[in-house]
């Protein structure tokens, strides 16, 4: 695994990606920011070696390496999830091979379904802690321990210095910005009325198919991450609606320039 791993990094050397400081990766509608990205180099996960291939609708499937907000970054335009038939391993090796060019802090975003009902769908959700509802954990089976301890601890997953900068950012620019705990599911349909009721009893916030693997080893690397979610529906088990991915990624195109301006101004103070 550690030997595919170096293959890859070495191939996205030998393109020209150099000491990136900043990863990030899109989720479900957000692949807008990289029209903000001064690309330098493109290159689309087929033909990255090793790189799994992007089968979800919106996910464009590139990987992008450029300046944002005078900062270099390494932009992935979609991500892979575990509804796609792909291993934990291979959902979160893109992380790895982030940490392993160097880059020093990771954002994520994620389109997610809003269980707390006092979250509107169009707004934002930082991510504050988790609940891993994932069948399966990214770390399973021998440990690469060039990338880190077999037992990495969890108790703050998520950056506080970075989730208290887009806190401030939030106020200074009048983003509504609710702080809550995502829930990460297999996906890929969506949930019952009876389901949501248990996702909220056991905590959660928001409710969504991704994300944890990658922080999960981002945690393992040391590597510092954040990350947002668009809550894209109101999952609300008294009154549901039905909703498709097309409402979904719809809202979601909606809410993203907040994103944009959240993380593009969070790029600068790093």
């Amino acid at each position: 695994m550690y030997t595919e791993l170096k293959k890859t990094r070495d191939f996205l050397i030998s393109k020209g990606i150099c000491d990136p400081y900043i990863g990030i990766v899109l989720g479900t509608g957000l692949g807008k920011i990289t029209d903000e990205i001064k690309a330098e180099i493109v290159i689309d996960y087929p033909d990255i070696p090793n790189f799994p291939i992007s089968t979800v609708e919106s996910h464009h499937g590139k990987l992008i390496y450029g300046t944002l907000a005078g900062k270099k970054v390494l932009a992935m335009q979609g991500r892979f999830h575990y509804y796609e038939g792909y291993s934990m391993q291979q959902i979160s090796m893109p992380i790895q091979i982030m940490k392993m060019l160097g880059v020093q802090f990771l954002l994520l975003s994620n389109a997610s379904g809003a269980i707390n009902l006092n979250f509107k769908k169009g707004s934002l959700m930082l991510i504050d802690d988790h609940i891993n509802l994932q069948p399966e954990n990214p770390l399973r089976g021998k440990n690469i321990d060039e990338l880190g301890i077999r037992f990495p601890d969890m108790s703050c997953p998520y950056s506080k210095s970075l989730n208290n900068k887009l806190i401030e950012i939030a106020k200074t620019e009048n983003i509504t910005l609710n702080i809550g705990v995502y829930a990460s599911v297999t996906g890929p349909n969506l949930e019952t009325r009876a389901e949501y009721r248990y996702l909220k009893f056991i905590g959660a916030d928001a409710v969504g198919m991704s994300t944890v693997p990658e922080v999960i080893v981002a945690n393992q690397l040391n590597l510092p991450c954040a990350a947002v979610s668009v809550l894209t529906d109101e999952c609300d088990p008294d009154n549901l609606k039905p909703c498709n991915i097309q409402d979904i990624i719809k809202i979601a195109n909606l809410a993203e320039n907040d994103l944009i301006l959240l993380f593009k101004s969070l790029i600068k103070q790093l």
